[in-house]
């Protein structure tokens, strides 16, 4: 059994697959590179054929009918046959040298007595003309060194978040709570590093910036012509949070603490793309979104609308729109996201 699988879901992605690629196939045979060709119409399938055939023992390439970058990581999870599973996207690559600490830590716990079902490292914000790239670490809100509970994971600021790229779940987990993300939908990366989290029992810090997460290309999804463009989709992963967290069942509170405030900034940026949209059709979805949650869950309505973010993001009238989305864009360049 491989020690880690890594999918890389690819769409017309001949452009930039490559370097992603050779940043991970560092890792020698203890990695299973699964390149996910989700419908491409360009070289992309003939690229990820060409490194199977060049590394047939690390690389696979998986071809399939267009489902969406959800389904992309889908196929990834069930042709996964490695004790971990990792997300790479195309156009992001790793840190050889985090690369090596990370690949050490994994095997000396799957050697241990105890089952890891999740480490965490460092993302960098690798955005395109920045001269200092902002990291995303967690030094002062998880336990470093050791492996630990929900317990004492200590509260986590606004903008501080375990997102997609941070997050390297234990396989069986992943399959086990059966993880299902929708088709023909972006920001399904919010579900990977949230749904799995009540399954999620024991944690490893490692303090390194492995992942780089790739900023600037203008069809990016985090752009924000295109999300305003796509918002219907973020609606969509929206609710589907709010469906899940309403679902939930007795659990350990600082997991759902942790659970609610993501949900919370996930709401937030919601709102503030609908309001940035600036038309009467986009602040009447705003209005159905908070509906929604209402009918679904009042407590959660009231806790949502309560929090500083639900608070600003509901400021009356035209005024109060342009506070929220001046207070968005400050913690854009705080936090270094898009």
């Amino acid at each position: 059994m491989k020690l880690l699988s890594i999918a890389i879901p690819c769409y017309n992605s001949q452009d930039y697959m490559e370097n992603c690629i050779h940043s991970l196939l560092y890792g020698g045979e203890e990695v299973e590179i699964i390149i996910v060709d989700d419908g491409s119409t360009d070289r992309t399938a003939e690229i990820a054929d060409a490194y199977a055939r060049r590394y047939p023992t690390i690389v696979k390439a998986v071809h399939q009918e267009n489902g969406g970058h959800g389904e992309a990581v889908n196929a990834g999870i069930r042709n996964a046959t490695g004790l971990y599973f990792k997300v790479v996207d195309s156009d992001d690559r790793v840190s050889r040298m985090a690369y090596v600490d990370v690949l050490k830590t994994l095997e000396d716990h799957a050697r241990g007595s105890r089952t890891l079902d999740l480490l965490i490292s460092n993302f960098v914000y690798d955005k395109q003309g920045a001269t200092k790239k902002k990291v995303m670490q967690y030094r002062h809100c998880l336990p470093e060194g050791r492996m630990f509970g929900w317990d004492e994971v200590r509260h986590m600021p606004k903008g501080k978040y375990l997102l997609m790229h941070s997050l390297i779940y234990r396989t069986k987990l992943l399959q086990d709570c059966k993880l299902e993300l929708p088709k023909h939908t972006f920001y399904v990366d919010n579900l990977f590093a949230w749904e799995p989290l009540p399954h999620v029992k024991t944690m490893y810090y490692l303090d390194v910036n492995f992942y780089l997460y790739f900023i600037g290309r203008e069809d990016q999804s985090v752009n924000e012509k295109v999300m305003i463009r796509r918002i219907d989709q973020q609606l969509l992963v929206n609710r589907r949070m709010v469906d899940i967290y309403s679902s939930l069942g007795p659990m350990n509170r600082h997991c759902r603490n942790y659970m609610f405030s993501y949900l919370d900034i996930i709401t937030t940026i919601s709102s503030v793309t609908l309001v940035r949209a600036g038309t009467r059709e986009a602040l009447e979805k705003k209005k159905e979104l908070m509906n929604y949650i209402h009918r679904k869950d009042r407590l959660l309505y009231r806790k949502l609308r309560c929090s500083l973010f639900g608070q600003v993001a509901n400021l009356p009238g035209k005024g109060g729109r342009e506070i929220f989305v001046l207070l968005y864009k400050i913690s854009q360049k705080f936090y270094g996201f898009n």
